[in-house]
């Protein structure tokens, strides 16, 4: 092999070794300044889009030992890929695919799994990390404030009882 594609073969391995997602689409019929402004949005979530051969791709993919990516490499060819969270970069794509209806999506890989179109149109439904987070520790402080509020609601009671004899007894004395 030559040494030029042996170098894109291995720029396209670190950028693949680098990130934990993948995302193919189909750029045709992109204009120049659609494409810079997708790559805009991507950035904001520490993700890119990078053109790539399929040729070259498959051969950094299995090189890396990943999974054979061969049906998802028809047509041109973009990966979206970052260190950022896959949600977050799927999401982007999605709502810039809903306005612009481009570019089309492939598919894509997360892991050693290979992605669907659903797949990764799901990965972009699920809530960001943070709102993970607040909706677990809402669930875990739930049964806990419930709590509280049952040990908060006998306290007041006894005071309703406590305050009631002591009417009780002013009464008596007058």
């Amino acid at each position: 092999m030559r040494p030029e594609k042996e170098s894109i073969i291995a720029e396209i391995k670190g950028l693949l070794e680098s990130t934990g997602f993948v995302f193919l689409v189909d750029y045709r019929g992109l204009t120049v300044d659609q494409l810079a402004e997708l790559r805009g949005k991507l950035r904001d979530f520490d993700s890119s889009m990078t053109i790539v051969k399929n040729s070259m791709l498959g051969l950094a993919n299995e090189a890396m030992g990943g999974p054979d990516m061969s049906g998802l490499l028809g047509g041109p060819t973009a990966i979206v890929c970052g260190t950022g969270e896959p949600t977050a970069a799927a999401k982007a794509l999605t709502a810039f695919i809903k306005d612009a209806k481009l570019p089309v999506l492939k598919g894509g890989q997360l892991g050693q799994q290979l992605l669907s179109v659903d797949d990764v149109e799901a990965i972009a439904k699920i809530p960001s990390r943070e709102v993970l987070y607040a909706q677990i520790a809402g669930t875990i402080a739930a049964p806990l404030s419930q709590l509280v509020g049952v040990m908060n609601q006998k306290v007041l009671s006894l005071l309703y009882v406590l305050k009631a004899v002591e009417d009780t007894k002013k009464e008596e004395s007058a």
